[in-house]
């Protein structure tokens, strides 16, 4: 029995807990960016579908990012601001001082 124990020793359990940390600060961030990405949709009186046909896609792909569920490179998130009429570069101003503000 005293084998088994010994045979984790080596995991540290530090390097555990601030990925926990970070994987935390990460998902609030992700969740800060959702906000704002939902919020354009709204603010353009679009609803899933209808962003999603602009998009070429279908209604679940825009469900899944504002859901969390699945998230959106670079490109993709400059297709979704264009498709709202948001300004990219303002859009992404917003998202960092939203980070920041909450960093502090």
């Amino acid at each position: 029995m005293a084998a088994h124990r010994m045979r984790f020793s080596h995991i540290r359990q530090v390097p555990h807990i601030t990925w926990s940390v970070k994987k935390n600060i990460r998902l609030d961030q992700q969740k800060q960016l959702i906000v704002l990405l939902r919020g354009i949709r709204v603010d353009a009186g679009l609803t899933q579908r209808e962003l999603a046909s602009r998009l070429a896609r279908d209604q679940t792909f825009v469900s899944k990012y504002e859901s969390g569920e699945r998230r959106l490179d670079i490109l993709e998130l400059r297709e979704v601001c264009q498709a709202t009429g948001a300004d990219f570069v303002t859009f992404i101003r917003k998202l960092d001082k939203d980070l920041r503000t909450d960093q502090s």
